[in-house]
Parts: structure tokens; C-alpha cells; sequence
């Protein structure tokens, strides 16, 4: 069930066991993004960072679309001086590009219409699924501004950089074929599955020793933001550490006896 009214959330949580289940839910604006949207975003965020119990997060979108990008009625007068702040007190910056990241993963679910500020959310997450007739668009050139929640660092790094330039330079809409071709989307699945196959895979992955993942995730992102060198150099520590772990126990116990790990995130 969708939200129209001006004083209701835009944003919906619910937890699926150790998954956080973030929805965009402003569905008659076809999901486009006021600052209040904005701001509730950062708290959900917040909330998978903080909790224990939380290990990965599913974004998905209420109704046909995704989004529809900023809603620039709202959020365009609010650009000053030194720029937008979109993060609520407390919240995390969705985009992580304010220089604090996650430190756990993001499944997206897309479908239906998705432009600029949900290809730069899928760029700043881990996996992405999209229904087969998405349709996407980095549109900011066309609208007199730059992307601004990390299209211009991340979108050349994923798919190269001339692909990154078609698109972003262009404004023009591409389709799910072409995301996957890119690489901007793991998988693109028949309309209306994306949501089960992205719960699909954040179930999976809650599943794994979390302290784990977080570790893997980590090291992933040194290499790229920092440099293979500082990657390297944390491997050995961060093994040792994760082998005192009980998690390492429990995953050892599950090996010789052939049977499910249940970890516990220490």
C-alpha cells in the first residue's frame, strides 16, 4: 500500500529476520525523491549500519516505478552555498559520499522507470536485479546540473570509461539489456520478480558468517578507494582476527559435520 499524503512517510522498513527491507514509497510521484524522502533514506540506512541483528538491506520501490530522480521542485531551492546536505541528523549518506561508508551490503531491486539518483544508489550498493523492461537514465546534463551522489566517480570505474560517458553525457535512456551489458545490473529477471529474487539474495547473503562478509566487503572497497597495496596488507590481519572468531568455529563445526551453519555475527 502506497502513501499519497504530504505527512506520511516516504520511506517503509520492515525486517526479514537479519534483512532490513527499505522501500521507496511515494509511488503517484513515481517514487521521485523530495528532501523529506531524502532524509528518511538516510535514517534507513542508519538503522542497517547501527543494529547488530541487521546484516544487508533489499531496496526496492512501492508501485511501477523505481524512481524518477530528484524531485526538483522541492530539493532544487535548497541547493546553496555549500552545496545539499541530504543526511537527516543521524542518517548516513545513502550514496556514501560524504566520506562515511556501510560497512554492510545493499541488494536493489529496480523496475519500471530508474534516473539518476537510483543508478547512483544501485553504483554505491553491492548487487543489483532488474526487471526486464526497466528503463534507465543518468539525466542531469539535461536538466542543467552534474550527478551528484557519485555517477561521475563510480560509473566510469564499473563499466569503463567511454561507456560511462554515452550515458552520462548524454542523458539519453538505456534498457535493462543494456545495464546488464555494462554491468550496472547482476542480473535482469522477468517483470515483477525482482523483488523475490533480490530478497532471494539478501537472504543468501544474511545467511553467511556476517562479521565475514563485512570483512570481504572491506577489503573489496580498500582496493578500489585506497589502492591494491592497502588491500593487500590487511588480508593477513584481518584473517587472523576472523579465525579467533566464534563465527570461524561454528563454520569449521558445519564443515566436518556436513550440516547448515547457524552464525552469530562473533
Amino acid at each position: 500500500m502506497t502513501q499519497s499524503s504530504d505527512d506520511q512517510p516516504r520511506i517503509t522498513t520492515e525486517r526479514d529476520g537479519h534483512v532490513l527491507l527499505i522501500g521507496f514509497d511515494r509511488a503517484d510521484k513515481r517514487n521521485a525523491a523530495d528532501f523529506r524522502m531524502l532524509q528518511e533514506l538516510s535514517l534507513a540506512y542508519a538503522e542497517l549500519e547501527n543494529d547488530p541483528e541487521l546484516r544487508v538491506a533489499l531496496v526496492f520501490a512501492h508501485g511501477d516505478h523505481f524512481t524518477a530522480g530528484l524531485d526538483l521542485a522541492d530539493v532544487g531551492p535548497r541547493i546553496g552555498a555549500d552545496g545539499l546536505d541530504i543526511t537527516a541528523e543521524g542518517g548516513i549518506n545513502p550514496w556514501q559520499v560524504s566520506g562515511v561508508s556501510l560497512t554492510k551490503p545493499v541488494v536493489i531491486a529496480v523496475q519500471g522507470t530508474c534516473l539518476t539518483l537510483g543508478i547512483e544508489l544501485m553504483l554505491a550498493s553491492d548487487i543489483v536485479v532488474a526487471a526486464a523492461s526497466t528503463r534507465f537514465g543518468q539525466l542531469e546534463v539535461a536538466r542543467g546540473i552534474l550527478p551528484f551522489g557519485g555517477a561521475t566517480i563510480r560509473f566510469p570505474r564499473a563499466v569503463g570509461w567511454g561507456n560511462a560517458m554515452r550515458w552520462i553525457l548524454t542523458g539519453d535512456l538505456f534498457d535493462a539489456a543494456e545495464a546488464l551489458r555494462l554491468g550496472l545490473v547482476q542480473e535482469v529477471v522477468p517483470d515483477g520478480e525482482q523483488y523475490a529474487r533480490g530478497l532471494e539474495l539478501a537472504r543468501r547473503i544474511a545467511a553467511q558468517a556476517p562479521l565475514a562478509v563485512q570483512a570481504a566487503l572491506a577489503n573489496a572497497r580498500l582496493a578500489v578507494r585506497d589502492s591494491d597495496a592497502a588491500a593487500e596488507a590487511a588480508l593477513q590481519p584481518d584473517l587472523v582476527r576472523l579465525a579467533a572468531s566464534e563465527d570461524a568455529a561454528i563454520g569449521m563445526r558445519a564443515f566436518l559435520s556436513r550440516t547448515p551453519a547457524e552464525f552469530v555475527g562473533r
